[in-house]
């Protein structure tokens, strides 16, 4: 099951289904979705965690319920242009922050590679073991995303060997931010989202809007939609207040408008 909780303006997704390290259903998958589109429009949730339960991330697709959908029929959850569908945690307009404890495996990889932030547990390991059944990445993410996130050679050696890397190599490769003690690790991404709550939920949206979008854009194009997101920026109430706030020497109060 997914669970969804709310707490000071912080949205925690949690993959929970422990007896199977997380592993995705298509059910599952669907809920997943689902929750992640219904946090990104949830008002009360300025910033997002997702995280799994019982010492795992997510193993990757249930291979058990993968074997009782038909071959042509696999992975096949929408048209290439349904990005919601394909990449959700990329288009909640939100900053995502992924808590990593335990494994990250095939589509449990791919879901961290969608988040704007990793931090993980030393148990954390990951791999993207797709050719070892035949298939490439199934959200895309392991081969648009992980090249711009880690270099192209790097992202490719994992993708070809599909073997595990853990915490400290994440971390080397610049994958995570920060390695703790699984203990830590709730605290942890509860501080890094604190820390984003001081930023305006307008302002958030626009600049991940602007660095996802601004990965197949060229320069022109990008500096275009910057004109207008800057515009948008000038005459809103977020900026008004952060001026303000400036001024009175205080903390910002945004309304995302």
């Amino acid at each position: 099951m997914i669970r969804y909780d709310v707490a000071d303006r912080i949205g925690t997704i949690t993959i929970d289904r422990p007896e199977k390290r997380n592993a995705m259903t298509y059910a599952m998958l669907a809920e997943f979705i689902e929750t992640v589109g219904r946090a990104g429009s949830d008002d009360r949730a300025h910033v997002v965690i997702v995280t799994g339960s019982g010492g795992s991330f997510c193993a990757g697709t249930d291979l058990s319920d993968l074997a009782t959908i038909p071959g042509e029929s696999r992975g096949v959850r929408g048209e290439a242009e349904q990005a919601d569908v394909w990449w959700p945690l990329v288009q909640c307009p939100k900053p995502v922050i992924a808590a990593i404890d335990g494994p990250a495996v095939g589509m449990g990889a791919e879901f961290t590679s969608q988040c704007d932030v990793r931090i993980a547990s030393t148990r954390a390991r990951f791999a993207w073991n797709f050719a070892h059944r035949g298939l490439v990445p199934d959200t895309g993410a392991g081969t648009w995303l992980l090249p711009r996130l880690i270099g192209l050679p790097a992202a490719l050696r994992l993708l070809y060997s599909g073997e595990f890397i853990d915490a400290q190599q994440a971390l080397d490769l610049g994958y995570v931010t920060k390695v703790v003690e699984p203990k830590a690790l709730p605290d942890e991404a509860l501080a890094e989202a604190q820390r984003f709550l001081k930023g305006s939920p307008l302002s958030h949206r626009l600049i991940k809007q602007l660095a996802y979008e601004g990965l197949q854009r060229d320069v022109t194009g990008h500096m275009r939609a910057h004109v207008e997101a800057l515009q948008t920026c000038f005459r809103s109430e977020d900026h008004k207040e952060g001026v303000a706030a400036f001024l009175e020497k205080r903390e910002a109060k945004f309304v995302g408008r």
